[in-house]
């Protein structure tokens, strides 16, 4: 039980002193105590009442306070019935080391509270029980009053006062519950996919616990594909798995909980493990369609066919949309750090993970107008060594610069970027490239060929996590991949080498200093106030720079010069 049970219940007549913000701490037991240590009694969890005869004195409090947090006790409850008001001294400790302090009414015996906590924790595991029982049968309910995560998940909180959230690997919100309270933010999904695929991939064993702010959440993987947590870790690479699984996470310390419970929230990741395994068996038909269209677009088969595999799988990805859609490319891959694995497979996976929540004006939730959810937009296929989809979009319109609506490579990434590059740390990179839409059959070799270029000018930028897009590659950046290593190395090292020493040196700031200039096109007001330098500072500045390199950054040549070597440091 918690804290706010006791609150909540007027029968105990328990006024709340301090520590309103720990409320939702877990009680396993009950103490009375006036020993001055008491703490060779303690186990932690406890909620230990004490009329407060062990205090002589002021002074007597902070060491009594002390002995209680060490043991890890929940609470403490001042009884008022012999010395009167609980004193301040005793308030402030409290409040010092976080501990939640209850004043006890003087017409309330501590056996009435002691009786109330026995009975609610003993009763504790028996309700667990129940609740299994009925989460079963819910689950296999059939029509919309149960079924799926989204049931696990109500009943967790409406039976076990569990408040958790299902999210995929990339902190994507897939199922949270219904009952009334605070959602989920964004930016907290992500940094719990973040803290729970850098544990994991170090080959820890869940739960992981992991605080943000004044909330700690316990993170339990959801295994795939029939795996169970033995299996998994005894699988090839572990790496794919971690970067495939989903995650429950429970708003509360699995720490703290007996191994009834760890072992009734194991059997609850099973139950949703489920759910996962039949929305993986559902991309299958997708997949297939997907992978015929690679193999005939790769053959060269002639375009009436290609059009024929097209014009199949349009009423799969988008149906009812009446017309034939338009197309883009995207392919992805996932290179491991010390070169083994091939990672044609988890780039999959993870290019459909991505392409759920693409952004707005691309094949993202609500944008199509189809009653289709946005996973089942989307056809993915793999080779050994990257994943390729193709995204069909209804409706594309030309803007007046030429530019056409669709998936746009910065965007793709911005929501997953921080939990993948975690995922990936020290074993390996995720690169993907977004080809222009075509309008027919013909275009699609053109556009598979567009988005592999793509990929590859992502690929040579650093980053665990990167994308280009069709745009680039009309631009200077998809010249730079393509320069041999030793070439790229000897023309900035020319260039900029005199500058980095002279910096070292003099900590003159240089290096900045030029990029800003560049970045301003010259302009010396605009840089000077970019840099917050007086414009004379900015001239002496940009005149050591030509003196060490020999260049002079009113000519447009050694501008350009100075732009591709930062560009390719």
């Amino acid at each position: 039980m918690r804290l706010r049970a006791l609150l909540d219940t007027d029968a105990l007549g328990l006024k709340l002193l301090g520590g309103e913000e720990e409320l939702d701490r877990t009680v396993r037991g009950v103490m009375t105590t006036d020993l001055r240590d008491p703490s060779r009694y303690l186990s932690g969890g406890e909620l230990v009442l004490s009329g407060l005869a062990w205090r002589r004195d002021a002074a007597d409090s902070e060491p009594f306070v002390r002995i209680l947090v060490r043991a890890g006790v929940a609470a403490l409850a001042a009884g008022e019935a012999e010395l009167g008001p609980v004193p301040e001294d005793l308030v402030a400790a409290c409040a010092r080391h976080g501990l939640p302090l209850f004043a006890v009414n003087e017409s309330v015996a501590f056996a009435t509270i002691t009786e109330h906590v026995v009975r609610q924790v003993s009763g504790e595991r028996a309700g667990d029980l129940a609740a299994v029982v009925e989460r079963h049968r819910r689950m296999m309910t059939a029509g919309p009053a149960g079924g799926g995560p989204d049931v696990v998940l109500d009943l967790l909180g409406s039976d076990l006062d569990l408040r958790a959230w299902l999210l995929s690997p990339t902190g994507r919100l897939i199922a949270g519950p219904r009952v009334p309270g605070p959602a989920l933010a964004p930016d907290v999904c992500a940094r719990l996919a973040a803290e729970h695929l850098s544990a994991a991939r170090t080959g820890r064993r869940g739960p992981h616990r992991v605080t943000l702010g004044p909330t700690t959440y316990s993170l339990f993987p959801i295994r795939g594909g029939g795996r169970s947590p033995q299996s998994a870790q005894a699988a090839p690479d572990v790496r794919e798995t971690v970067l495939s699984d989903w995650l429950l996470a429970v708003e509360a310390d699995a720490g703290e909980w007996p191994d009834e419970r760890l072992d009734l929230l194991q059997g609850v990741t099973q139950l949703i493990a489920v759910e996962r395994d039949r929305r993986d068996a559902a991309r299958t038909v997708r997949r297939r369609l997907a992978q015929e269209v690679l193999e005939l677009v790769q053959t060269g088969a002639p375009p009436a066919e290609v059009a024929a595999r097209l014009r199949v799988a349009a009423p799969v990805l988008l149906p009812g949309i009446g017309a034939a859609p338009h197309w883009q490319v995207i392919v992805a891959s996932v290179e491991w750090d010390d070169g083994r694995g091939e990672g044609g497979r988890i780039a999959q996976a993870l290019l459909e993970e991505i392409l759920v929540d693409a952004p707005p004006g691309s094949s993202g939730r609500g944008t199509h107008g189809s009653s289709a959810e946005p996973s089942a937009r989307t056809a993915v296929a793999h080779t050994d060594d990257e994943a390729i989809a193709l995204v069909p979009l209804p409706a594309v319109s030309t803007e007046h610069d030429g530019s056409e609506t669709g998936i746009l490579a910065d965007a793709l990434l911005e929501a997953v970027r921080d939990p993948l590059s975690a995922g990936l740390d020290g074993d390996g990179r995720l690169t993907l490239g977004v080809s222009a839409t075509v309008h027919s059959a013909e275009g699609l070799r053109g556009a598979l060929e567009e988005a592999r270029h793509a990929r590859r000018v992502a690929a040579a930028r650093p980053g665990r996590v990167c994308a280009a897009g069709h745009q680039e590659l009309a631009s200077h950046v998809l010249l730079l991949p393509f320069v041999p290593d030793d070439v790229r190395r000897a023309f900035t090292a020319r260039l900029l080498d005199p500058l980095r020493e002279y910096d070292r040196r003099h900590r003159a700031e240089l290096i900045p200093t030029l990029e800003a200039f560049l970045d301003c096109d010259g302009s010396w007001t605009r840089c000077a106030t970019r840099l917050h330098l007086h414009v004379n500072t900015l001239r002496y500045r940009v005149g050591r720079i030509e003196q060490l390199t020999g260049r002079d950054l009113s000519r447009l040549e050694d501008k350009l010069d100075f732009f591709l070597a930062l560009r390719m440091s």
